[in-house]
């Protein structure tokens, strides 16, 4: 029997609806990033004198940023499980479990014991509850983008996923502002002894809002047609491993540089500005505060300029933007003013990563049909992302460390990473998805079965 090359789009969704899934999908998204903003910026802070007081503030830096890559080195294994089930019995289920696997998650982190109360189990328990997180954002990302994306009309799906990703840095903005807030108005020491702690314990407010948004949410309707088409993937990573294994390589690397300098401005500047300038942890925080501000903003408008001229395009222009922007960031951060450091992140954060973000949704997700989309969503963005941004912090790190505290090699790593990931998206025509370029079908295989 042959499959036709083309099929009918699903019925589109009502605007009241659209609106309800991005709105579920962002704060999802925020959540995601709420908790591994505020664990990366208490590890940068504290949680070396929380949970591993023996060592040097450098080594122990070090350490918590391991911990924080533990939960990056789940995702993969979280895309891969939960963009099965997400490609096999719907969206909208996952969804709710990926949410309260990262939000109880983070609000656990907020009762833990230090090392001085409960000694190594501390850390090891740490170490347990970045690995469940990190399974659950593994499965998040994928399916919050695929809802927007499976109800926007394909002329705007850049605009509606990119609203979709202000919850990146929304989820920055509220957990550094609440940081911002506890050590400004507690006396000295305050947040480092017990006041960090709020944070994690304040999740569980957005874990409660989000969860009531997702439990009043349909199906995705390209996921509903599918279905019943009888086109669901008994086996959805093996279609895109073995089917896709070229759009598999490149999107990982076109990911990389987005989500490894995003860390890099806002990781690593901290680290450097209050460990190795040795400077006051406030000003570079407000600055980030205001840069997160300006991302909001700007990522839509880039969303929607990738409906008009095409998503590589914003794409490769945010990424060549970083590379030219490496070497005046750090000159800006070591003027250890504030005006510098919101300049610098401002154009880092809210121009160059907004660029590559704002666009990069409908190109990736545009890349695999809809019966294998969860999945290879999934697999693009949690290897990618656990390469990019798992890494950077312990990379950035180890350079300044290597250098003596300079920032020379850390510079190569921006430039290199951000000129890979650009001639990498230049091999991803697929994701551009034109409104005049249906959506083929996949080829028929052996494994297409029909769900009970």
């Amino acid at each position: 029997m042959s499959t036709p090359a083309t099929a009918p789009a699903a019925e589109p969704a009502s605007r009241a609806s659209l609106r309800k899934v991005v709105t579920a999908s962002a704060l999802g998204t925020t959540v995601e990033y709420y908790d591994f903003t505020l664990y990366a910026t208490t590890a940068a802070l504290v949680f070396d004198k929380i949970f591993f007081p023996d060592a040097s503030p450098l080594v122990g830096t070090l350490a918590a940023f391991a911990t924080y890559f533990v939960g990056y080195a789940a995702r993969p294994l979280g895309g891969i499980l939960f963009g099965h089930f997400g490609d096999r019995l719907g969206r909208k289920n996952v969804l709710i479990i990926t949410m309260l696997m990262m939000g109880l998650g983070t609000f656990a982190i907020g009762l833990l014991p230090s090392y001085d109360s409960i000694g190594i189990a501390a850390p090891i328990l740490l170490v347990l509850i970045r690995l469940i997180q990190g399974l659950g954002m593994g499965g998040e990302y994928g399916g919050g983008v695929l809802m927007a994306l499976e109800y926007s009309p394909r002329e705007r799906q850049g605009f509606f996923t990119s609203l979709v990703h202000i919850g990146t840095p929304a989820g920055v903005l509220i957990p550094v502002g609440l940081v911002t807030a506890l050590d400004a108005a507690l006396p000295g020491g305050a947040y480092d002894d017990w006041a960090w702690r709020l944070p994690f314990l304040a999740s569980i407010l957005l874990v409660g809002v989000g969860m009531w948004m997702r439990f009043h949410i349909t199906e995705s309707p390209e996921f509903v047609k599918m279905r019943a088409d009888r086109e669901v993937q008994s086996l959805p990573v093996r279609e895109v491993l073995t089917r896709r294994p070229a759009t598999v390589v490149f999107s990982i690397l076109a990911k990389i540089a987005e989500s490894g300098l995003f860390n890099i401005y806002y990781v690593v500047a901290i680290t450097y500005v209050t460990t190795e300038l040795d400077r006051d942890k406030t000003p570079v925080l407000l600055a980030v505060l205001v840069a997160c501000a300006v991302e909001c903003c700007t990522l839509p408008l880039f969303g929607a300029l990738s409906d008009r001229i095409g998503r590589r395009k914003v794409y490769i222009a945010g990424a060549l933007f970083q590379a030219v922007l490496a070497v005046p960031f750090f000159l800006l951060v070591e003027t250890g003013q504030f005006w510098a450091y919101a300049l610098g992140m401002t154009l880092g954060l809210g121009v160059g990563h907004a660029a590559m973000y704002g666009a990069q949704g409908a190109l990736f997700s545009n890349l695999y049909p809809v019966n294998v989309r969860y999945t290879g969503l999934s697999v693009t963005q949690q290897f990618g992302a656990t390469l990019g941004g798992g890494l950077s912090p312990l990379i950035g790190t180890a350079l300044l460390a290597t250098a003596g505290g300079h920032w020379g090699w850390l510079i190569a790593y921006c430039v290199g990473v951000a000129i890979l990931s650009a001639l990498a998206t230049t091999r991803l025509a697929a994701g551009e998805a034109r409104p005049d370029t249906p959506t083929p079908l996949p080829t028929p295989t052996p494994e297409r079965t029909a769900t009970p």
